[in-house]
């Protein structure tokens, strides 16, 4: 099943399976694949029976970049600790799956089409977007399945995101605010940080990533609005990468610990938070030894993935390193040239780099590619499978060398990565990334699995 329900795609559903033909019914009842707002969500979640307040307790995460990440050392650590987790995210990378996961497993495709079709039975032809239905349909799947906790991350935004109708969550997180989706949140990083703020409520504690002066105050001024408690990277909580691990202090603990198993230095802001997180959960009491489970089992496809098998690692071969990441604002490409920095500084033999990028032309490719002026890769520009709002390689191209870094247009991934063996043959293996949007992600894993999808 292999729905894009990423909020700049422009093909909402696509196949024919069951699930696929309710959300395509369900789709066709409102004009606009997004329209943020609560009232129409909490229109059928009354018809419903009020799920939504049926759940367990719940962690709500905003912010730009990283939700995913966070989300995924929390399951890990409060998994180790014995805790039935509830978690949802999106957007998915192949299956809508991929976004409902039930005390640690995914959802079959029996019961997601037994939700669905009660959303589509209760909402009649009210309009709807694909992003609440779904929403809705995940809140039905959460209540009739017993668990202890719920992991759940907004799907654009917070403040008129679907999955803000929670009115009273066990804790809430704001990773690092940065600018994207400006036509749908602002221009400003006020403006931005002020609708990920949304997700504060009275008298529940808001654990705060590290933000820019901007977005800190913007999110402080909320938060003394509506009288909810902060704990904030910097004041209340402290990471840091070691050499023999990651240190986490706060006013209540100091903690040694093994690095996160995720990929790329933006990671140990990602796991602090975590970790903050974990410490102010009330009702649950991790121990040291689950923490450091958490950081080192967490799994979260398509964040700077070491691809080791399929077609295209073959191709390559073992000596190159292929990496996934779907990465596509400035946050996400200063992240990624910030960690290919450092592995560039550890090389023993100097790798050549070279990007293989796609992305959507609701994005900025130039402000994505700033951040690696100074690594000099070779750029592939291609165009993104099955996306009508995938940027044209020629664009991708153009916005590269503006930022001075050497762009050609290849047919395909599998074109692209042809081109850079044979640019590399005789020298050393290359290091090249595919990167650009989840869609790009999502598509290539898609014909180059790594893991099982459960």
């Amino acid at each position: 099943m292999n729905l894009a329900a990423r909020p700049e795609a422009s093909e909402a559903v696509s196949g024919s399976t069951p699930c696929e033909a309710i959300l395509r019914r369900l789709i066709g009842l409102h004009p606009k694949l997004i329209d943020l707002s609560l009232g129409r969500l909490q229109r059928l979640l009354k018809k419903l029976g009020h799920c939504e307040s049926q759940l367990p307790p719940v962690v709500h995460v905003a912010g730009t970049n990283g939700k995913g990440s966070t989300i995924a050392y929390l399951r890990a650590a409060l998994e180790a600790s014995g805790q039935r987790v509830h978690v949802l995210t999106s957007p998915h990378l192949i299956r809508i799956n991929e976004t409902i996961r039930l005390n640690g497993r995914l959802i079959t495709d029996e019961h997601l089409m037994a939700v669905l079709q009660t959303c589509e039975e209760v909402n009649g032809e009210d309009p709807i977007t694909y992003f609440e239905v779904t929403t809705a349909a995940a809140f039905l799947a959460f209540r009739d399945s017993p668990a202890d906790i719920l992991l759940m991350e907004t799907g654009l935004g917070g403040r008129l995101d679907a999955t803000n109708v929670i009115e009273r969550p066990l804790l809430t997180a704001i990773t690092t605010v940065s600018p994207d989706h400006q036509n749908f949140l602002g221009d400003s990083l006020a403006e931005i940080a002020r609708e990920k703020a949304g997700i504060l409520k009275p008298g529940v504690t808001g654990v705060i990533g590290q933000q820019a002066p901007e977005a800190a105050r913007t999110i402080e001024s909320r938060a003394a609005e509506v009288g909810a408690g902060l704990v904030r990277q910097g004041w209340e909580w402290q990471v840091e990468a070691r050499t023999d691990g990651l240190e986490f202090r706060s006013d209540k603990c100091e903690m040694r610990l093994p690095l996160p198993g995720l990929n790329g230095v933006h990671q140990i802001q990602n796991a602090g938070l975590a970790l903050a997180c974990l410490q102010n959960l009330d009702g649950f009491s991790l121990s040291e030894a689950e923490m450091a489970a958490g950081l080192t089992d967490a799994q979260w496809p398509g964040r700077l993935q070491r691809l080791s098998r399929g077609p295209l690692y073959d191709r390559l071969g073992p000596d190159g390193e292929l990496w996934l990441d779907g990465g596509h604002n400035p946050g996400a490409g200063e992240a990624l040239a910030r960690t290919l920095r450092d592995w560039q500084a550890r090389d023993r033999t100097p790798r050549p780099l070279h990007l293989i990028m796609g992305m959507l032309k609701t994005k900025d490719a130039a402000k994505f590619l700033a951040p690696f002026r100074d690594l000099a890769p070779g750029l592939q520009a291609v165009k993104v499978p099955h996306e009508a709002l995938s940027m044209m390689p020629g664009d991708i191209v153009q916005a590269a060398e503006a930022q001075g870094l050497k762009a050609a247009a290849a047919n395909s991934v599998e074109d692209a990565l042809e081109r850079i063996i044979a640019a590399c043959a005789g020298g050393p293996a290359p290091r090249v990334l595919i990167c650009g949007t989840l869609n790009l992600a999502g598509s290539v894993l898609a014909t180059n699995p790594q893991v099982e999808s459960n």
